[in-house]
C-alpha cells in the first residue's frame, strides 16, 4: 500500500507566487545515518507534484528538497507524518536549514530521533510548511512585531528569493558571502544558508544589502540586524493564572521537554509555587499521553531560585529559594522538591529539610546524590541517593550559587558572596569530594576568585568556567585549580549570569546586565566565548575570543511594545511600555537539536524591578535562537565554520 506527498514547489507564499515547473523533488527519510531517499518527482508547469511513499516509511522524520537549477536548492520539513500537501519555497527552506542547522552535513539532515524530532518541531514555529507561510508562532504575540523574528524571517526567505528569481548576481553572491576565510563556496543556497545559521555574524551588511534585491516576502528587515540568528518567543505556561513570572534556569528531561523554574507571581515580587514543563517546541505539556501537565505545582514548591535539575532516574528536583516579605513567601528551614517525570510530586507539602536554606542550585551526579547550593546556609548540602533523611553537611563557604561535576565525581561549587547588590563581596570557588565513607563532604581546595559569582560549568577537558557578575568577567580554571583566564568587556558580555559549554567546548554566556538603580538594561545580549578546546577551536583563535559581534546576539524589537500572555504590557496597563523582549538573563540552555534557550529573568528596568516588597522583577518567559549551538552530546553534529 501506497500513500503520495502531494506538493507544490514555488517562489513566495500567498503573494507574490510565481509556480516553479521543472524542479527536481526528493523525499528523505532522516536517521542516524546517511538520510534514506523515498522517491522523486519532477514539478510539472504549475510547481505541482506527486511521490509514492511507502507505509513504512513512516515514523520517521521526513524533509524534501527541490533543485530549481544551477545551484538553488530549496527545501522543507515535514516531520513525522506526510499528510495533505505541503509547499516548498524560500521560508520553508529557511526553517528547515535554521532548525536543522546542527544536524546537517554535507548537505545531509541526520541524527538520532530526539535531535530530529526537536528539530522538525522548532523548523513548524519557523514556517507553515502546508501553507509557505510564516508560522502562526512568529505571526502572533509574543513574537509578531514584539521581535525582529518575523522580518528577519521574511529578510532570509527574501535572500533566497533573489536566487530562485535569477536576480543577477544573486546566487553567486550568496554562496560568496557565506564562505569562510580561506573556505570554499557552498556546494547550494541549502549549504550556503547553512553556514549562516551557524555563524550568523558573518557578512551582515553585505547579505542584508542582497536581501534588499527582491523584496518578495514583507515587511522584512529595514535595517542590517546585529547577526542573521532567528529566535522564537514563548510565554504560555499552559495557565493564564500561572504567567511566567521571573524563569530562572531549564533542565531537559530525557524526552527534550523544559523544566523550568519560576522564581516569582508575575507583577510582584514575591514568591511563586510552581515550575512549568513545555515541550521540545515550546508550547506547555498538557498531559497528553502520559506527559506531566504545565504547571506544576505542590511538593513543597515556594519560589524556586535558579536550581533546578533531572536525576539519572528521571526525577525533577527543585531548590526552593523565597522572594518578597520574607515572613509569608520563604519557605521554611530552606526546603528542597521533588517530582515524578510525569510532575507528580514526591516530596511532602512542606518540601524536603535536610539543613538546606534557600537553595540555589541543585544538581544530581551520576551516582544520584543531589547536591545543593545552601544559599543562605553557607555550604553545600547533599542528599546521598536522593535522601534527604541521610542529608551530608559540607564545610563552610559564603553564599554558595553554582554547582558543576567533573569527570571524576567531584564538585566544583561557586561562592558568590552575595547576588550582587547593593554590596558586592569577595567570591570563591571551591572543590569537593564525598568521603570514601559517605559521611562527610570534604574540602579539596578553595580559590578566592570574582565577586558575586554565579553559574559553573565544566568543559569535556576538565576546565572550570566561572561567571562572575560583580566584575562581569567570565574566569578560566584549569582542572588542577589553576586561574587560566578572565574574560571581560568582549561579545555583548555585560555582568554574566548563566553559562552553557556547547559539542564545540565554546561557553556561551547569558547575561544579567549591570545593577543598580537607574539601569535599563535594554540591549540584552547572549555572548559566546571561544572555549579551551584546541581540537575545536578554530585555528589561531586564543581562548576567550568572542565568537559574538560587539553587540552579543540580540533580539530587537520589531517595533510593538512587549505583551505578557495575557495582552497587558509588561509593566501593567500603567505602566511605561517596554520595547526589549530579551531581557535581563541568568541561563542559557542548550537542547538536543542545537536550540539556545534564554530565560527572561528580570525585566529590564532595575529601579521598577528591585523594591523587595513592591518590585515587580519577574521577566515574562524565554527566548529560543533555533539552531544556534552545536549540542553538548551529538555524534553527527555539523562542524562550524
Amino acid at each position: 500500500m501506497n500513500n503520495q506527498l502531494l506538493g507544490t514547489v514555488q517562489s513566495g507564499g500567498t503573494d507574490h507566487v510565481l509556480p516553479l515547473a521543472g524542479a527536481t523533488v526528493t523525499l528523505y527519510a532522516a536517521s542516524p545515518d546517511a538520510p534514506a531517499v523515498i522517491g522523486t518527482a519532477v514539478t510539472d508547469g504549475r510547481g505541482r507534484f506527486s511521490i509514492d511513499r511507502p507505509e513504512s516509511a513512516s515514523g520517521a522524520i521526513h524533509y524534501a528538497t527541490a533543485g530549481v537549477g544551477g545551484s538553488v536548492l530549496l527545501a522543507a520539513v515535514i516531520g513525522p507524518k506526510v499528510t495533505g500537501e505541503i509547499v516548498i519555497n524560500e521560508l520553508t527552506t529557511v526553517a528547515a536549514v535554521y532548525s536543522m542547522a546542527q544536524l546537517t552535513h554535507d548537505g545531509a539532515i541526520q541524527g538520532s530521533p530526539l535531535p530530529l524530532r526537536v528539530a522538525a518541531g522548532m523548523s513548524a514555529n519557523l514556517a507553515d510548511v502546508r501553507t509557505g507561510e510564516p508560522s502562526i508562532v512568529l505571526r502572533t504575540s509574543p513574537n509578531a512585531d514584539e521581535t525582529i523574528g518575523l522580518r528577519s524571517l521574511r529578510a532570509l526567505g527574501n535572500l533566497l528569493a533573489g536566487c530562485v528569481r535569477r536576480v543577477p548576481g544573486a546566487t553567486y553572491n550568496l554562496l560568496a558571502l557565506t564562505t569562510p576565510p580561506g573556505g570554499t563556496p557552498a556546494a547550494d543556497t541549502f549549504q550556503a544558508l547553512g553556514r549562516l545559521a551557524r555563524d550568523p555574524a558573518h557578512n551582515v551588511a553585505g547579505l542584508y544589502g542582497l536581501a534588499r534585491a527582491a523584496e518578495v516576502f514583507t515587511p522584512a528587515l529595514t535595517t542590517p540586524p546585529d547577526a542573521w540568528t532567528l529566535a522564537v518567543k514563548v510565554n504560555d505556561t499552559g495557565s493564564d493564572d500561572h504567567l511566567f513570572g521571573g524563569p530562572a534556569n531549564v533542565a531537559f528531561d530525557a524526552n527534550g521537554y523544559a523544566w523550568i523554574a519560576n522564581n516569582v507571581v508575575q507583577g510582584t515580587p514575591n514568591s511563586g509555587n510552581f515550575i512549568v514543563v513545555l515541550r521540545p517546541d515550546g508550547t506547555p505539556a498538557d498531559g497528553t499521553d502520559g506527559e506531566p501537565r504545565s504547571p506544576v505545582t505542590g511538593g513543597g514548591l515556594i519560589g524556586p531560585g535558579w536550581g533546578i535539575t533531572i536525576a539519572p532516574d528521571g526525577h525533577v528536583w527543585v531548590g526552593n529559594f523565597g522572594w518578597g516579605d520574607p515572613t509569608e513567601y520563604y519557605p521554611v528551614d530552606g526546603t528542597v522538591s521533588e517530582f515524578l517525570p510525569d510532575g507528580t510530586p514526591v516530596s511532602p507539602d512542606a518540601g524536603y529539610g535536610g539543613g538546606t536554606n534557600r537553595v540555589q542550585a541543585i544538581e544530581a551526579d551520576a551516582a544520584g546524590n543531589v547536591w545543593t547550593a545552601n544559599f543562605a546556609g553557607g555550604n553545600v548540602v547533599v542528599f546521598p541517593g536522593g535522601d534527604s533523611t541521610q542529608a551530608i553537611q559540607g564545610p563552610a563557604g559564603t553564599n554558595p550559587f553554582g554547582v558543576a561535576f567533573a569527570s571524576d565525581g567531584t564538585a566544583w561549587v561557586s561562592n558568590s558572596g552575595g547576588l550582587g547588590w547593593p554590596t558586592v563581596d569577595e567570591g570563591s570557588v571551591t572543590h569537593h569530594q564525598i568521603s570514601a565513607d559517605g559521611t562527610s563532604v570534604d574540602l579539596l581546595q578553595s580559590i578566592p576568585l570574582g565577586s558575586a559569582c554565579k553559574v559553573i560549568q565544566v568543559d569535556s577537558l576538565g576546565n572550570v568556567w566561572l561567571a562572575s557578575g560583580g566584575d562581569s568577567t567570565v574566569y578560566l580554571i584549569t582542572p588542577d585549580g589553576e586561574l587560566a583566564g578572565a574574560f571581560t568587556g568582549v561579545g555583548g558580555m555585560d555582568a554574566p549570569w548563566g553559562l552553557a559549554i556547547d559539542g564545540h567546548d565554546h561557553v556561551w554566556v547569558a547575561n544579567f546586565g549591570r545593577m543598580g538603580l537607574g539601569s535599563n538594561y535594554t540591549r540584552a545580549a547572549l555572548t559566546r566565548l571561544a572555549g579551551a578546546n584546541p581540537a575545536t577551536r578554530p585555528e589561531g583563535m586564543l581562548t576567550g575570543h568572542p565568537l559574538t559581534p560587539h553587540t552579543g546576539y540580540t533580539l530587537p524589537s520589531g517595533g510593538d511594545p512587549v505583551l505578557l500572555r495575557t495582552g497587558t504590557p509588561l509593566y501593567g496597563p500603567d505602566g511605561q511600555p517596554c520595547y526589549s523582549p530579551l531581557m535581563r538573563q541568568t541561563s542559557c540552555v542548550i537542547d538536543a537539536a542545537g536550540n539556545v534557550w534564554v530565560v527572561n529573568n528580570w525585566k529590564p528596568d532595575f529601579t521598577t524591578d528591585f523594591p523587595t516588597y513592591t518590585g515587580n522583577p519577574g521577566g515574562d518567559g524565554l527566548v529560543i535562537f533555533v539552531g544556534l549551538a552545536p549540542p553538548r552530546v551529538h555524534p553527527t553534529a555539523a562542524t562550524n565554520p
